[in-house]
This record gives C-alpha cells, sequence and structure tokens, in this order.
C-alpha cells in the first residue's frame, strides 16, 4: 500500500475526523498579510489538496467580490464535506490539478500537503505553471526537542501521515531546487494558537520569549513554528 491510499480508502478521516478545519482561521488571516505586505491581488486563487475547503471560505469571506475561489481535492472524504461551502464564487472539484487541462490562476495555495506525498519533487515541478504566484504553508516538525524525544517526530507520522519533515532552510531549498523564486517568507506560531497537547501548552511560554530574542533558534530548538512563503 502506498501512503496515498489513506487518503482514498477514509484512514486519514478515521484519524483526523475534522480534516483540520480549525486551523483554516489563523491560515487565512497570515495568507492575506502575506499577500497585503507583498502588494499582490489575485482575482482566481486555486488550493490543490484543499481538504474540507474551509480555508477557501474564510478567504472568500475576508476578500473582496472580485476574487473567484477554486478548491482541488483528490480524497472524497473532504471533497464531500467541501461542498457545503459552495458559493457563487466558490467551487470545488474532486480533482487532480496536475492532471487538468488548460486552466491557470492568479494564486495557488499549497497548504501542508508537501509533507504528504511521497515525491514531492515531481509534484512541485508539475504545478510549478499552473499559477503566477504561490503560497506555501509548511509544517516544520524537525527541531532539537522533538528529535531528541522518542516519538517527538514519529507523531507526526503515525497521527498525520507526515512522510517528509522540514526545517526553515530544507523547505525554502526544496522549492529552488523545483525552479521556483522565494518572494518572501514567515513563521506562524502554530501550536502557540492551536496546540491541544499537553507538551504544546507547557512550550508556550518559553517559545514566545525565545522567539521574541532570535526566530531562527527558537524555531530550531523548540519547534511548534510552521513557515509560510510566497513564490513565483
Amino acid at each position: 500500500m502506498s501512503y496515498a491510499d489513506i487518503y482514498q480508502n477514509g484512514e486519514y478521516l478515521q484519524t483526523n475526523p475534522t480534516w483540520h478545519v480549525e486551523e483554516s482561521p489563523f491560515k487565512a488571516k497570515d495568507i492575506i498579510s502575506l499577500l497585503e505586505r507583498n502588494h499582490v491581488s489575485p482575482r482566481l486563487i486555486f488550493e490543490v489538496g484543499c481538504g474540507a475547503g474551509e480555508v477557501l471560505k474564510q478567504l472568500q469571506d475576508r476578500m473582496g467580490d472580485h476574487c473567484e475561489f477554486w478548491g482541488y481535492e483528490i480524497s472524497p472524504q473532504p471533497y464531500n464535506l467541501s461542498r457545503s461551502r459552495e458559493t457563487e464564487r466558490l467551487d470545488f472539484e474532486l480533482a487532480d490539478l496536475t492532471k487538468e487541462d488548460g486552466v491557470h490562476a492568479d494564486l495557488l495555495l499549497i497548504l501542508d500537503v508537501v509533507e504528504h506525498l511521497e515525491d514531492y519533487f515531481a509534484f512541485l515541478r508539475a504545478i510549478r505553471g499552473r499559477s503566477n504566484y504561490k503560497v506555501f504553508h509548511f509544517p516544520l516538525d524537525l527541531s532539537a526537542q522533538a528529535v531528541i524525544r522518542k516519538n517527538g517526530v514519529m507523531k507526526r507520522r503515525v497521527d498525520h501521515a507526515h512522510i517528509h519533515y522540514f526545517t526553515k532552510e530544507i523547505a525554502l531549498q526544496g522549492l529552488i531546487d523545483t525552479g521556483y523564486q522565494i518572494i518572501d517568507h514567515f513563521y506562524a506560531a502554530r501550536s502557540n494558537k492551536i496546540g491541544p497537547r499537553l507538551i504544546q501548552k507547557v512550550f508556550r511560554v518559553p517559545r514566545s520569549v525565545l522567539f521574541a530574542v532570535n526566530q531562527d533558534f527558537a524555531v530550531r530548538v523548540l519547534g511548534g513554528y510552521s513557515l509560510f512563503v510566497l513564490a513565483k
């Protein structure tokens, strides 16, 4: 069995019954911040691996009426969840965007997708021509404290089927190696915002204090952050 099978047979939904919709508000807010500070004003926005579609729904609610949104998902379970979010400006397709002919957007969102793919280099090359701009979101699973703890990294594979693990440098270099131009990037305090587990709560204060002193060092040592990237 390949890892891709768990998104087709319902296994991933059993482990993650919300399909991470609770993360959508902070992702939408940070995407808008990233676009505004780089003066990017897309009219047609795609998301590949859109899940239940809540990020696009949040963006539609926060962006102007001139924007149109399309979500692409290969897993039938979250696609069925997304249908209730459809509007005149928001549509969803049960389809692989890399295999769709003649579709091109101003902006493509690739949020928490790359870490799930067996050959993510091939995927990054396949979607590069699908839009003018891209916004990526990478979980930064690799940190000193995560590696030291016995199950610090493996829990990501067991719970969320992450099969690749990133630092900021690994994520950015992967994009450069597959032909992307990095425009901007910043850290998001994912665990501090939504982390429900005890260890995430324990680390909130030291993470915030150390992050205020040295962002890169805090993320490398204590983890708990993710990375947003704007690229062309």
